[in-house]
């Protein structure tokens, strides 16, 4: 079995027992690994009746039949449960160490499941899994226990971790990944911590078998000449990081700014990755394997660590009026060390401080006060107060005071820094992602934007729905292998499906990577439709359908969205209703009443 291990081990905490399965060969080819064998998890196991935070619900870490060997940018691992912040299927990927680490100590997957009696930390090694005590750690912060494991286990380990917003079950708390990388979105930390589950370290020596190691050796030099020859994964990334970004998206008047109020504002300049590289830079970092080396490490005068991303100068900057580098760099560091999703603790402050403005609720702060942004969210993490109404998301925030045209989100998910107003195509993905407002599940900025592949018209509302399934379906299939977006910018889908041959001697075109990222991504609409969702919820928050923009390269748009979505339930093979036609299904090799097994 080449580019797999071959075994899956199962931790049930409410029992303590440990068992290992053997991987069902007809759903390895059918999902690869990572986000496709997650759902396929998923789908068989969790189904409506499991709350999110209930015991019975799934933590399932999936690596790629590319993790663990020299592909550019494959050391990432995926995650998938049923988020506590959209009820929704959701799959979070991170970079890093981690998933490195249990493929060396053989594992392709990891599922835990129930709840133990007290804090706990698994310890995952070529040995053995051992469930630990964590008591001590419980309480602390994420980068504070990290230390403390990697100097128990003499820094030979990779470790996850929550920090207090998991404890308290935030429900967008995130998982940290060693010093620097992270499961950010949808709350999976609150449903780690829903288990009394501090952490897990893993660690491990043993090797991925490849089937052709001088095919595999060829295809990455050629791979990584297209990544130098690219100048945004070859200077932009590497120079400023992801906030390269900011100055141009806010010159196409698409940088959200107080809530979505607008998107264009001059003094975004200040919070802009040439302003990064300028006040605040020390280094850059990189994940292993990946020559691009898009991470920053920063320092201002108080604190040192990892980022602003482009996400959180637009989260925890702009959307909240905020425009000083060192205070959003302190609120980023912050998030990092309590365990908070960025993006939806900015956007869900960004909530609060325009219910303030329009008379609904006081929160405590109005957009602009920069003195009071690192105590609310401090609130947040621990439940204090208002923090504990906004420790529940924008959405439900807004929902108690029946103002949640307020909350900017799909599905319960908070947008990401793209006001799709001005970018129709995005828009759409936004509102029809499986796990919810998400840019992820299709960039289409590159279209709309950048030009990669092309450059396409971003305010037309017709003819993209193909172009978006395309982009959607491979990415599905890059978070299956597992791949960081960024690749994907110089790297062709051609050159995915030749180190995925080389690795494990089967012959895969492109096509076949669409047709298991199509998949995926019709078992991940499956999944929701069975969870109650319906096309009511492919829907965008009424500002961007009905408020146009008020200034900016992008005045006066709105979106029409209905027109957009029956065109990509048609092209999907879904009916008017987003149903995925049983011809479409018998195609895939999916059926609806037919679960899927991994093992």
């Amino acid at each position: 079995m080449k580019g797999w291990m071959g075994k899956i081990a199962a931790v049930d905490l409410s029992s303590g027992s440990i068992t290992e399965e053997k991987i069902n060969s007809e759903i390895r080819e059918k999902y690869l690994g990572g986000r496709g064998f997650g759902v396929s998890i998923m789908y068989s196991k969790i189904g409506p009746e499991v709350a999110p935070l209930s015991p019975e619900n799934l933590l399932i870490f999936t690596t790629g039949p590319l993790t663990g060997t020299k592909a550019p940018t494959s050391s990432r691992i995926s995650l998938s449960t049923k988020s506590p912040l959209t009820g929704t299927i959701f799959d979070s990927n991170a970079g890093g160490r981690w998933g490195i680490q249990l493929k060396k100590a053989g594992y392709d997957a990891l599922i835990i499941k129930g709840k133990a009696s007290s804090p706990i930390f698994i310890d995952v090694n070529e040995k053995e899994i051992q469930i630990k005590d964590a008591k001590n750690l419980w309480g602390k912060e994420t980068f504070e226990s990290i230390k403390l494991l990697k100097k128990i286990k003499k820094n030979k380990v990779s470790v996850v971790s929550i920090g207090p917003a998991g404890e308290n079950l935030v429900r967008f708390a995130s998982i940290m990944v060693d010093e620097y990388g992270t499961f950010g979105r949808g709350g999976v930390g609150a449903v780690m911590g829903s288990k009394n589950l501090k952490a897990i370290c893993v660690s491990g020596k043993r090797k991925v078998e490849i089937a052709d190691s001088e095919q595999l050796d060829f295809v990455i030099y050629e791979t990584k000449k297209w990544i130098k020859a690219n100048p945004l994964t070859s200077i932009g990334l590497p120079e400023f990081g992801t906030p390269v970004l900011v100055n141009l998206v806010n010159k196409k008047g698409l940088f959200p700014v107080k809530n979505c109020q607008t998107s264009y504002i001059k003094e975004i300049e200040n919070l802009s990755g040439e302003k990064i590289k300028e006040k605040i830079f020390v280094k850059r970092t990189a994940c292993p394997t990946c020559p691009i080396g898009c991470r920053r490490i920063t320092q201002t005068k108080n604190e040192r660590g990892k980022g602003p991303e482009f996400e959180t100068v637009y989260s925890l900057g702009a959307m909240c009026y905020i425009f000083d580098l060192e205070i959003v760099a302190e609120a980023n560091y912050l998030c990092n060390r309590l365990g908070l999703d960025t993006i939806s603790t900015g956007v869900t402050i960004a909530c609060a401080m325009e219910l303030k403005q329009r008379g609904v609720v006081d929160a405590g702060i109005s957009f602009g006060e920069k003195d009071k942004l690192k105590e609310i969210i401090k609130n947040i993490a621990y439940r204090r107060g208002i923090g504990n109404d906004l420790a529940e998301g924008s959405y439900l925030f807004a929902l108690k005071y029946k103002a949640e045209n307020y909350a900017m989100q799909v599905k319960g998910l908070e947008f990401p820094a793209y006001d799709p107003r001005g970018m129709k195509g995005m828009g759409l993905a936004y509102a029809t992602s499986n796990r919810g407002a998400c840019h992820l599940r299709a960039y289409m900025v590159g279209p709309e934007v950048l030009g990669i592949p092309k450059l396409i018209n971003r305010f037309a509302t017709t003819g993209k729905s193909g172009l978006l399934i395309y982009i959607q379906n491979l990415n599905a299939a890059l978070d299956t292998l597992i791949f960081c977006r960024f690749g994907g910018f110089a790297i062709s889908d051609d050159y995915y499906a030749r180190l995925v041959s080389a690795v494990t001697g089967w012959q895969i075109e492109p096509h076949n990577l669409q047709i298991i990222g199509e998949r995926i991504w019709n078992l991940e609409r499956l999944y929701n439709l069975r969870e109650g969702f319906s096309r009511k919820d492919d829907l965008l928050p009424s500002r961007m359908l009905k408020e146009p923009l008020p200034k900016g390269p992008s005045k006066g748009e709105t979106i029409d969205l209905n027109g957009m979505l029956d065109e990509y339930y048609n092209c999907r093979g879904w009916n008017k209703k987003g149903i995925p036609d049983k011809i479409k299904l018998k195609t895939l090799g999916l059926n609806s009443s037919k679960e899927e097994k991994i093992a």
